[in-house]
This record gives C-alpha cells, sequence and structure tokens, in this order.
C-alpha cells in the first residue's frame, strides 16, 4: 500500500444495520476498511445550498406643495421606514424558516459551522477547508492543498445508552486509533484521552499520532454515544505543521456537540 499523503486519505467506513454490543471492546468496528483516495477515486463536491439573491425594491416619489405641519412630515417619515424595513427583513424570514437539514454558516473569525438537524450535531472546521463526498462517512471537509489537513464525522448504530458503557476514555480511544482510525501497516501512538461532559453529555477527547513509511499524522478525535448512534469526529494535519495547525484543530474538536 502506497503511503503518499497525497495520494491517500485514511477513513473507515460506517457499519449499516450493525450494533456495537459485543466482546471483545469494537470487535465489530475492526472490520472497517480503510479507503484509499486517488486521482482516480470518487471524490464530487456537492451541489451548492443555493445562493439567496436581492429582490428589487422601488419606490414612487411624489412631490406635492400643501401646507403641512412638521409633525405631519414626521409621521409619514416613520410609516415609510416601517413599510421599506418590512418589505426587506420579510423575505429573509420567509428564508430562514425553510432551512436545510444540514448547512454550513459563518462561525467565529477563520472557521464555518455545520449544523446538521437530522443527526443532531454540530462543528466548526477552518475556512477554505472544501466539503468533499466520502461513501462510509457522514460529512468530510479537507483542505485542498495539504491532504492531511481534514476533519470527518462517523455515524455507527449502537446499542449502549452513553459512551461511557463502552469503558474509560483510554481504553477506548487505544481500541478505535489501533483497530479503525488508522491503516494496520502504519505504528501509532495514543498521546492522551479524557473524559468531558458538557450539558449533560459526555464526551472522550483524544490525541496520537499514525506514522507511516514517509510521513506521520498528528490528530485529535472525539466521539460520544445519543440516541443508538456512535458519533466520531476526527481531524489532524502532517506532523511537520503541527505546530501550526494545532491551536485550530483544538478549535474544531472542542465544537463538536450534539444539538439537542
Amino acid at each position: 500500500m502506497s503511503t503518499d499523503p497525497h495520494n491517500h486519505y485514511h477513513i473507515y467506513k460506517k457499519t449499516k444495520h450493525k450494533t456495537i454490543n459485543q466482546s471483545p471492546l469494537f470487535l465489530r468496528m475492526s472490520s472497517m476498511a480503510s479507503l484509499k483516495l486517488s486521482p482516480s477515486s470518487p471524490i464530487s463536491i456537492p451541489k451548492s445550498s443555493g445562493i439567496i439573491g436581492r429582490r428589487g425594491v422601488s419606490f414612487l416619489v411624489r412631490a406635492e406643495q400643501s401646507p403641512t405641519s412638521s409633525s405631519d412630515l414626521q409621521d409619514k417619515c416613520q410609516r415609510r421606514r416601517v413599510v421599506v424595513t418590512l418589505g426587506v427583513v420579510a423575505p429573509w424570514i420567509s428564508l430562514l424558516s425553510k432551512a436545510p437539514a444540514s448547512f454550513a454558516a459563518e462561525s467565529k473569525k477563520g472557521f464555518m459551522t455545520v449544523s446538521d438537524n437530522k443527526d443532531a450535531y454540530a462543528f466548526v472546521y477552518p475556512f477554505g477547508w472544501q466539503e468533499v463526498v466520502i461513501e462510509g462517512q457522514d460529512k468530510v471537509y479537507k483542505d485542498v492543498i495539504e491532504p492531511l489537513e481534514s476533519v470527518s464525522v462517523n455515524l455507527i448504530p449502537t446499542s449502549k445508552q452513553t459512551i461511557k458503557d463502552f469503558g474509560p476514555p483510554k481504553e477506548i480511544a487505544e481500541t478505535l486509533v489501533k483497530k479503525v482510525l488508522a491503516p494496520p501497516n502504519q505504528k501509532t501512538t495514543l498521546i492522551d484521552a479524557a473524559e468531558q461532559e458538557v450539558d449533560g453529555k459526555t464526551y472522550y477527547q483524544f490525541e496520537f499520532t499514525a506514522q507511516a513509511r514517509n510521513y506521520t499524522r498528528h490528530a485529535l478525535g472525539v466521539i460520544t454515544v445519543f440516541n443508538g448512534k456512535f458519533y466520531t469526529l476526527t481531524t489532524g494535519a502532517n506532523e511537520r505543521r503541527w505546530e501550526k495547525m494545532k491551536d485550530r484543530l483544538h478549535t474544531v474538536v472542542d465544537s463538536f456537540k450534539i444539538t439537542v
């Protein structure tokens, strides 16, 4: 297997119609295959969710000479402001009420927010990354120049009620990194793993490296369980760019939340 980072992007496929409820831990997850991406791979950019156009607003101003008091003029001006405001705001209210199940919007400076209403999660990614479609992944965004800089979200069914039902953070992260998040021919090292509670929901965050023959990917991940789904978000960069990217990648991981 070639290890050129410009030709490979390793992820794991979504397991359908199965539950993670058997021993040893993640027995079924370990069978997920790594997906090879090359210039001939079927990657496509989804269609734009749409462009909001501006509606033209025309005005007819009629000049008349009449003995109108200053108070009457003020009243007329205020009424005009209300009419114009309503005419401009109303179309936006209509468009917002028809928000799609998943969409990206501007977030904090330098980031975009992804909100998936169907699967009830949200996260941010660095501005400039492009969305790509990869079979088995729910969402993938990546840098078009640096192939190892990316973020992906994967969902698989589970019968567990919380991430704690799988075990402690380090045990789960170690298994996930070795059997799912990196190819078997790469040397993996778990750097850290910790538990986090946010709004009554438990998340496990972890950091690891995956060393190939001619590059090392430094990555972060976060996992949780909600409503019968096991959520995994991973993001990372080439080790040579870690110092430059680590703050942004930590922002991505910290932003991942269940939204209900």
